[in-house]
């Protein structure tokens, strides 16, 4: 049995799309699986951000650039204005985590929103990212336009509510928790820890 560590976090989250390449890094040859999962840093009807505010703007030049650098993955503050809500892009991650392709449809929002810098809140952005998986992009789009996984989604943020997440990415595994962009070295005593407790 493969010991599960769970990711908290909201793909409007550059911290959340440049954790993703360290995690897989660091569980690769290992039998942990990572669990994706929702949450929505500003759930409407709360405003979302604006790229060209001071805000987003002084937090990607000190931090966001230079860690992306240090990296290597290419990342750009995306010019969407105001930033989407992300709900949209959860409800289609409920229904490609339910055909077993949650982990690609994840890596291909964030690529879409931190590279290409393509609106993730319209429904037609998040078809197309589906139908790039092989999903049937009609019964993709149907499933948002009906609200079909709304509730599959509300009840994942409710859980995340009762865990206290409020910071992502946050990482859980066995009890243990990891809160913000983790060190490599962090990611690895918590995996280890995972494995000694499976």
């Amino acid at each position: 049995m493969s010991a599960t560590i769970e990711v908290f976090s909201d793909f409007v989250c550059p911290f959340c799309y440049l954790a993703e390449q360290p995690l897989a890094d660091a569980v690769e040859g290992t039998d942990v699986q990572i669990s994706w999962q929702p949450f929505e840093l500003r759930p409407e009807p709360t405003p979302t951000l604006r790229p060209e505010g001071d805000y987003l703007q002084s937090t990607w030049q000190q931090v966001v650039y230079p860690m992306a650098e240090r990296m290597g993955v290419p990342i750009v503050l995306p010019r969407v204005s105001p930033q989407p809500y992300s709900r949209l892009a959860f409800e289609g991650f409920a229904y490609a985590a339910e055909r077993g392709l949650g982990q690609r449809y994840t890596e291909q929002i964030f690529r879409a929103f931190f590279v290409q810098q393509r609106d993730i809140g319209r429904p037609e952005v998040l078809t197309e990212v589906a139908a790039q998986l092989g999903l049937d992009a009609d019964d993709f789009r149907a499933a948002l336009d009906s609200g079909r996984y709304a509730a599959t989604h509300q009840r994942a943020l409710r859980r995340a509510h009762e865990l206290e997440i409020t910071v992502v990415p946050t990482i859980l595994t066995n009890g243990r928790r990891l809160e913000g962009m983790p060190s490599a070295q962090a990611l690895h005593e918590l995996l280890d820890g995972a494995v000694a407790l499976r």
